[in-house]
């Protein structure tokens, strides 16, 4: 299997060095200064930049590389789920920006010889909005009119996934998600798409990830552009591109002390690149305090977290909490907590 190794190898590291030099090799063909155009607001189904793991969050939002992993992964690298043994079952609540409930549930289990198996639900529940029209007035324009009236809206998305370790240093896997968004009675379906990798490189923990995600169809709401009298407008999906690299520290045989630092870099369809930057400390697997910074983007930055493991009879249980601070937005609340067996 060792040419195969080194194959796969080598595309890792073309894949994750053409990800990163993709704006300046495109720029350099152009032969001209790079745009000052953004690419932001031209997609859709924004909920799926959500990630409900209040681990991976702490990280900076790192997900691509994690150690000891849990059915969360498919949230963000499903290749991870190779590495899990047996059953783990994970549920994730957290209080998003303007009071947003978003609630994700996972659960995989690992067949030898055969790969994991995951399945997963996302929902993102906006409340009650009250109703705001617009009625009009002399001379021309128009006034807003609180009717009294409220709506709501809501997001979903349920999935499948696999896993499998190629060699013992490499795994692939993907996710394939069923969506939908509603609002006020208009909604639209869609599907999407992510692949994975994670590669050990046999250089101790240093370890390689690229992930491709939310790859999909346009899509565009049902009802409303019957109602506008106006021709459907497409909805993009937020395709994104991930590199990420890890490595751990104090990770000796004797040593009840583990430190991981992940660097990751982000180039999505509908915006800048992005930087993530996290740091795990573990004491005997039993206590995690986490710590992570989110560079190029607007009102992001620091994210904190803590994680405790516990046995419960057959079972070991897992709590964590992520702080992020959002800047001008104030701040965002995650709690999970995950069974395994």
């Amino acid at each position: 299997m060792e040419p195969y190794r080194k194959i796969a190898f080598s595309i890792l590291i073309v894949a994750f060095t053409l990800l990163f030099l993709q704006p300046q090799m495109l720029h350099a063909q152009s032969g001209i200064s790079p745009s000052e155009i953004e690419r932001v607001g031209q997609s859709g189904w924004q909920f799926l930049k959500i990630n409900g793991d209040p681990r991976q969050a702490a990280l900076g939002g790192t997900f691509l590389t994690s150690s000891n992993p849990t059915a969360n992964v498919v949230f963000g690298n499903p290749a991870l789920l190779a590495w899990i043994e047996n059953y783990d079952i994970q549920f994730n609540n957290v209080s998003w920006l303007a009071d947003l409930k978003y609630t994700s549930i996972s659960a995989a289990r690992s067949y030898a010889g055969i790969g994991t198996f995951a399945i997963s639900y996302v929902g993102l529940d906006y409340g009650d909005i009250p109703e705001t029209i617009h009625t009009g007035i002399q001379g021309g324009g128009t006034v807003p009119l609180v009717t009294g009236e409220t709506f709501t809206a809501r997001d979903m998305a349920i999935g499948v996934s696999y896993a499998r370790q190629i060699t013992q240093q490499l795994a692939l896997g993907g996710n394939l998600r069923y969506l939908n968004e509603e609002i006020a009675g208009t909604g639209m379906s869609n599907w999407s798409l992510d692949f994975s990798t994670m590669y050990y490189t046999g250089l101790r923990s240093l370890r390689l990830a690229i992930t491709a995600r939310n790859f999909g169809p346009d899509a565009h709401l049902v009802g409303y552009s019957e109602e506008l009298q106006s021709e459907p407008v497409d909805i993009r999906m937020p395709i994104e591109l991930r590199g990420g690299i890890a490595y751990d520290w104090l990770d000796g045989k004797s040593s009840h002390h583990l430190l991981t630092t992940i660097l990751e870099g982000k180039v999505p369809s509908d915006g800048n690149e992005k930087i993530h930057f996290g740091t795990e400390y573990s004491y005997r697997n039993l206590f995690s305090a986490r710590g992570g910074y989110r560079f190029n983007y607007d009102e992001e930055g620091l994210t904190l977290g803590i994680g405790f493991k516990f046995p419960v009879g057959t079972f070991n249980c897992s709590l964590n909490y992520a702080y992020l601070d959002f800047g001008a937005l104030t701040q965002v609340n995650m709690f999970s907590f995950g069974l395994s067996f």
